[in-house]
């Protein structure tokens, strides 16, 4: 199935309910490019801003482009067959990584998609070095260069969607498929800049990472009844 603007909500809604996910995740990246920012920059949340959004802004950019790859790879893959059945194969595959995520946010298994992170490292060890040249970050163009690198950082959340991009039907709709994720991921993580303490403290809670897990293992169940309809 083709991705639509339903498709686009569904992927913004799951990376706002895994943002459980990117506090553990991308914590520890966003307070140590905050920490090294001037000290007079620190000080006021208003002088931050532009490097926060630079920094979201190339890693958003760098999903995008990751899913205009996803997208073209799906629509090339399906045209190898009969079109609506290739399409629905990866549907029926994005929805299944969506359970796996859903119990990954949740904390109830993680096996397969920490073993895609895994792999994903080796992809990351030699993108990472570009990003080291960037540092220490004095300007927004450079804050901007280390979200391009931090686009690529080996996670499973973007992993899995990425595999839903796959199913999209192009290279635009996958594209526009993890724009929309990463609008999603968006307000997570500028809060982080500004509220990391509090915001890590609350998606600790069993409770918030179960009920996260839920809703995006109905997603992928979601998915998989569009195709056996």
């Amino acid at each position: 199935m083709l991705a639509t603007e339903t498709s686009y909500l569904a992927a913004f809604l799951v990376a706002l309910l895994g943002g459980v996910h990117c506090v553990g995740m991308c914590g520890g990246i966003v307070g140590a490019l905050t920490l090294g920012l001037p000290p007079a920059t620190r000080a006021h949340f208003p002088a931050m801003l532009p490097y926060l959004l630079a920094y979201n802004a190339g890693r958003i950019t760098s999903y995008t482009l990751a899913g205009i790859l996803a997208g073209g790879v799906g629509a090339w893959a399906a045209n190898l067959t009969a079109v609506h059945h290739g399409q629905q194969i990866l549907q029926f595959i994005a929805g299944l990584f969506l359970i796996l995520l859903g119990l990954y946010l949740a904390g109830w298994w993680q096996g397969l998609l920490l073993r895609v992170e895994q792999a994903g490292g080796m992809l990351w060890r030699r993108i990472e070095p570009l990003g080291r040249r960037l540092l220490p970050v004095r300007t927004p163009v450079q804050a901007l260069g280390m979200g391009l690198v931090w686009g690529w950082l080996p996670c499973g959340l973007v992993y899995s969607v990425l595999i839903w991009a796959i199913s999209a039907g192009s290279a635009l709709q996958g594209g526009l498929l993890m724009l929309s994720f990463g609008l999603g991921t968006l307000p997570t993580l500028l809060a982080m800049g500004a509220f990391a303490a509090a915001l890590s403290k609350l998606v600790r809670k069993p409770w918030v990472r179960s009920s996260a897990g839920i809703l995006v293992i109905a997603f992928g169940l979601y998915q998989i009844w569009l195709v056996l309809r």
